[in-house]
């Protein structure tokens, strides 16, 4: 059950449970089975404010939606590798994706790692990815080098998630030239707020430059704690600000989140029945219903 939940009425007078956005809470049917696999949309967690949850979401979203049996790549596109380490990964001393950004005849297929979650790939990232932006500064196409790199194994697979580091550098854009969706993390705090207009302006000038096929798949609340005002207050600003772009699935604050970080795990394998993982199996039912995963 989500957050905060109260109830209310609908214009027919029927009583509703409504969830911390101030909107009917709906629990999302269980996706169906996929028949086949491939080719893979490809989604953006992206914003510009560090430690607004886009590591921890691209990883439990990533094992939810391969729990519900999509063929997911998560990609680490942050040169701190926390994707990586919170999948338990090593990433000292293997290729990762920024070998594939500067050599263009590098095979994805080489670098991509099995995780330890059923359906789950990644491609890893270390320290390395710092220099990116310093090496691919005079190429041709800059911008398109992440697009070339997933091309070759886009239909592969169900959803690919890119876990973007926090700036809006050229690896951002190189990631929201390669994606379909943006799914903007953002944290209930109101400096948090703050900067998200730069990053709508970010996507819309990738729209009209680059990429004019990329949609805003939603804005998710994270770090949500229904007990303080403040909290409650920035979640109702976001959803006056973004309307129906702000998702139903709010995600809370929880000490789990760390734990199951030192573990190496998705909370969806390391607590399966506690509430913040049970947010993230909601988010990805969610997504689905919306359209932006199969």
């Amino acid at each position: 059950m989500a957050h905060n939940v109260k109830t209310g009425k609908t214009q027919a007078g029927d009583e509703v449970i409504m969830g911390p956005t101030g909107r009917p809470y709906h629990g999302f049917d269980t996706p169906k089975k996929l028949d086949q696999h491939g080719p893979a949309r490809i989604i953006a967690l992206c914003n510009q404010k560090g430690g607004v949850g886009k590591t921890t979401t691209s990883i439990n979203l990533a094992a939810a939606l391969a729990g519900y049996g999509r063929k997911v790549l998560a990609v680490d596109f942050d040169p701190q590798g926390a994707l990586s380490a919170g999948l338990g990964v090593a990433t000292h001393d293997v290729p990762t994706v920024y070998d594939l950004l500067l050599d263009p005849k590098r095979d994805a297929h080489e670098v991509i790692v099995e995780t330890a979650v059923e359906g789950l790939d990644i491609l890893p990232a270390n320290i390395d990815l710092s220099a990116a932006e310093v090496h691919l500064v005079n190429e041709v196409a800059r911008e398109m080098i992440l697009s070339r790199v997933l091309r070759q194994v886009a239909g592969e697979y169900d959803v690919i998630l890119i876990d973007c580091q926090p700036s809006l550098g050229l690896l951002t854009v190189n990631a929201l030239t390669a994606s379909h969706g943006v799914l903007i993390p953002l944290e209930c705090e109101f400096f948090a707020l703050r900067g998200v207009a730069l990053l709508i302006e970010t996507i819309d000038k990738v729209r009209d430059r680059l990429n004019p096929s990329i949609e805003l798949d939603g804005v998710l609340a994270t770090m949500y704690d229904p007990r303080t005002l403040h909290s409650r207050e920035v979640l109702e600003r976001v959803v006056d600000a973004f309307g129906d772009d702000v998702l139903e699935t709010v995600i809370g604050r929880t000490v789990k989140f760390p734990d199951a970080s030192v573990a190496g795990m998705p909370i969806t394998e390391f607590a399966p029945e506690h509430p913040a993982a049970q947010a993230y199996l909601r988010l990805a039912r969610e997504l689905v219903s919306r359209g932006a995963v199969a």
